[in-house]
């Protein structure tokens, strides 16, 4: 199948959830929340989102594995035939609270190739989307990482690692290194809407030491097709893996790098 008959799986998929956290950003007082960790929620939103997400790829790959937190999060990324990264509502706890940014992100891989990627905000309606070797877009308009090389001028996104608070004393020395050194430090909390804003040019640079495969397979295509650079800690390029996350225009990763290099112990929940 093409990367763009995937890509249209994908949109079907992301446009179905994206309906059900639409219905249900209007009755967020009637929600139920539920624990899944130390501020880490889940309602009845994000599993209806799950199954109209899943419904659609089951109609056109009913065999292909759907990789997700509440999904199949240990399956392998098999060597050959398409599977799914998805994340059907990232950014709960903003959604909970009517913070405006939350997002469905559906990476697609083939052969163990990401090829398609969709990442929707569904507070402003706005699509990212890549395809391998075909550009990233938004809205249907091609998009590029921004061209701003100095530290100084950089607005730089990050996420903090709440649910490894052993992390926290590693992180904080690192904001700190970067806050003296940028624009400015944002902490919108979705990590796909992070990628996705690094791909067109709103963050020059992105980094989070704790996040999951789903949380980022949709952005690190998004980037990569931008013409931007994402790796792990150490500089090596990440993969849809569990772990720490550096990414942004080929020049501000490299200096972002430098600052918060180091090997940190990936997170196998």
């Amino acid at each position: 199948m093409t990367h763009k008959a995937l890509l249209d799986v994908a949109l079907l998929a992301a446009e179905a959830a994206g309906i059900v956290i639409r219905e249900g950003a209007l009755t967020l007082d009637k929600l139920q929340w539920e624990n899944k960790g130390v501020a880490d929620f889940v309602t009845d939103v994000d599993r209806r989102a799950e199954h109209a997400i899943t419904d659609v790829i089951h109609r056109y790959f009913p065999n292909s594995p759907i990789i997700g937190e509440e999904l199949t999060p240990h399956t392998e990324l098999a060597a050959s035939g398409v599977a799914f990264f998805v994340d059907p509502l990232d950014g709960t706890t903003n959604f909970l609270h009517g913070y405006q940014e939350y997002s469905v992100s559906i990476g697609v891989a083939e052969s163990g190739v990401l090829v398609a990627a969709v990442v929707t905000n569904c507070a402003s309606g706005e699509i990212f989307t890549a395809q391998r070797g075909g550009g990233t877009f938004r809205d249907g308009k091609p998009v590029n990482v921004s061209t701003i090389t100095e530290p100084e001028r950089a607005l730089v996104g990050t996420g903090f690692p709440f649910k490894r608070k052993d992390l926290l004393d590693t992180y904080a020395r690192q904001f700190v290194s970067v806050s003296r050194e940028t624009a400015g430090i944002r902490r919108a909390g979705s990590a796909a809407l992070d990628l996705a804003n690094v791909a067109c040019g709103r963050f020059d640079a992105f980094w989070e030491l704790d996040l999951a495969p789903w949380d980022i397979a949709a952005g690190l295509l998004l980037v990569r097709e931008a013409g931007g650079v994402i790796t792990d800690t150490t500089g090596r390029a990440k993969t849809p893996s569990f772990g720490a996350v550096v990414a942004g225009n080929p020049d501000l990763h490299r200096w972002l790098l430098s600052e918060v290099a180091g090997d940190i112990s990936p997170s196998t929940s």
